[in-house]
């Protein structure tokens, strides 16, 4: 991660849900003066996808340069809706599909996704972060939303999630590198804040795993505290490992799980590995619907790791996903009071009553727990 340098004079906020990070995105794109890059692993067809679709265009309109690009499998239903093509043809809107599968550039991949979920406008202001563009997102028939993390960052990082849009950019297009790099897309930033950040991509065009890395190296310096927020647990066997050795030698390691998953084979393959985490002294808990999509990692009250990957397989080997490393106390403690409100709402497992699950519960498990790496 030579390339990320660690950069320092940024400021981070978190936005929990849609209800949070859809205005302050909305308001972002409204003030767009140059330029809007969005990106989207999912991008609903409905009243939040459309709203989002038509501010874009609205700025595209005015002589915005607008960017969106969306993984053309997270993305399938709105595509095969015709959401996108309502769209082509706009003046400065340009829209493309990150897809790995193309004869005429001979990429023949079906299962490299991108699942960053980005916004950069004018080159000043991000958001990162769990939240896809749908409605599921936001409080609506009064269903609550998705329980999930954003985030707004200013500052010098910004640049580098700047950078790592438009290297996606260019991989799916032909624009001219030149012009993509050129300082209207990298104007000057004044520090702003304390936070210092380093910006970590993962991903399969590199043979470094660079999140495991991180989240190890995260889970090693731990002093006395570690709280874990995913909503897919299907971690590497470093990962299993470096969290094990941090219970193991008195850190208080808290893991927080979704109580009914979105994904039945993910859960199973992860509840495989429930017994051996208890054994080792990690806290379990069960968070109920709505359904956790959160990822956060929150060390000692002084670092925290936020972004798009979750502790699965997919995410820390298939797909293209950006995290933060964040070195910022009081970042950190206003994050973990977050994820201590998720826990305050969820059940902790009992070890003892874990034990005494159905033997078919157990043969489930460890068939998925085989499965998962192809899950």
């Amino acid at each position: 991660q030579d390339e990320f340098p660690l950069l320092g004079g940024n400021t981070i906020e978190p936005l929990v849900t849609g209800d949070e990070a859809f205005p302050r995105m909305l308001a972002a794109i409204e003030s767009a003066e140059h330029h809007i890059h969005i990106q989207s692993y999912i991008i609903g067809n409905d009243a939040t996808g459309r709203a989002f679709m038509d501010q874009l265009a609205a700025k595209a309109r005015q002589g915005v340069q607008v960017r969106l690009l969306y993984d053309f499998v997270g993305s399938t239903s709105a595509w095969l809706a015709g959401l996108m093509r309502r769209y082509h043809g706009i003046p400065n809107f340009h829209i493309s599909a990150w897809r790995q599968m193309d004869v005429f550039k001979w990429r023949f991949q079906i299962n490299l996704r991108n699942h960053r979920k980005v916004l950069i406008v004018d080159g000043k202001v991000a958001f990162i972060g769990g939240i896809n563009l749908h409605q599921g997102n936001t409080t609506h028939q009064d269903v609550a939303p998705i329980r999930d993390y954003h985030f707004i960052v200013h500052g010098p990082i910004v640049h580098e999630l700047q950078y790592t849009f438009l290297r996606d950019w260019h991989f799916m297009g032909d624009d001219d590198a030149a012009y993509l790099l050129s300082e209207a897309h990298f104007p000057p930033i004044t520090p702003r804040g304390d936070s210092i950040i380093r910006l970590v991509n993962g991903g399969p065009a590199s043979e470094i795993e660079a999140l495991t890395d991180v989240y190890c190296a995260c889970m090693a310096s731990a002093d006395h505290q570690l709280l874990i927020v995913t909503p897919y647990f299907v971690p590497s066997p470093d990962i299993l490992r470096a969290m094990r050795l941090a219970a193991l030698r008195g850190v208080e390691v808290k893991l927080v799980v979704p109580a009914v998953g979105n994904h039945r084979t993910v859960a199973h393959a992860g509840q495989a590995l429930y017994e051996e985490l208890m054994a080792a002294g990690i806290h379990i808990y069960l968070r109920p619907n709505p359904l956790l999509h959160a990822k956060a990692l929150v060390i000692d009250d002084q670092t925290a790791v936020i972004g798009t990957a979750n502790l699965d397989n997919r995410s820390l080997k298939l797909n293209y996903e950006t995290v933060f490393a964040v070195f910022d106390s009081k970042f950190s403690n206003r994050l973990k009071r977050i994820v201590l409100e998720d826990i305050s709402m969820s059940t902790r497992l009992d070890p003892a009553e874990w034990r005494q699950r159905p033997i078919r519960s157990r043969v489930l498990e460890n068939i998925c727990a085989l499965l998962s790496p192809m899950l």
